[in-house]
């Protein structure tokens, strides 16, 4: 693990959109997570809030505008030997105008709840996903070695969303942890 002091944080958005008892998710077809279905978000912009940042994110990549997003969670994402630490801000909605469309970034698709696409994204959703569709907020830290192994995680659910990084981060060993397997 890289020292805490030489860390630096990028900041990140990431929003669902559930509809009853489904979940729009978009396949990325560029650039990082390349192939692997996810919710919609990125990087914030000069200027921009967090919340400004889903919104647009949201619009841009499947046309939806959000009238109203909830923050549900806040998660830690560090890669091994790497100093930058993804610092990515979850919302949901069941509240939005528009109409789904694919975009040059993602081709959106709704999944039912029970048929989440869990081996085609990323290896921590299948962790964090439960405490979301529970209702819960969470601070979640995951240290992955690569961009499909992880090392170790903590996830906690809170009343209020803050970040546990540091506590969570010196108390990891590094040592793998069991991930629950698919039923």
């Amino acid at each position: 693990m890289t020292a805490t002091a030489n860390l630096t944080k990028k900041m990140f958005t990431l929003v669902f959109v559930r509809e009853r008892n489904q979940l729009l998710l978009g396949m990325k077809k560029r650039g990082f997570g390349k192939g692997k279905w996810n919710g919609f978000g990125g990087k914030l912009q000069a200027n921009e809030t967090i919340v400004q940042a889903a919104k647009r994110e949201l619009e841009e990549e499947c046309g939806l505008v959000a009238n109203k997003l909830e923050k549900i969670g806040l998660i830690d994402f560090e890669f091994q030997n790497d100093p930058v630490i993804f610092e990515v801000h979850v919302f949901k909605t069941d509240s939005y105008h528009g109409e789904v469309k694919e975009s040059e970034e993602m081709q959106p698709q709704w999944f039912d709840m029970d048929d989440i696409p869990y081996d085609k994204m990323w290896a921590d959703d299948r962790i964090w996903f439960p405490v979301m569709f529970s209702g819960a907020n969470f601070y979640a830290y995951f240290l992955f070695k690569d961009f499909s192994t992880i090392l170790t995680y903590k996830l906690k659910e809170l009343s209020e969303i803050k970040s546990h990084f540091t506590e969570f981060r010196n108390s990891a060993n590094g040592e793998p942890v069991t991930l629950p397997q698919e039923e």
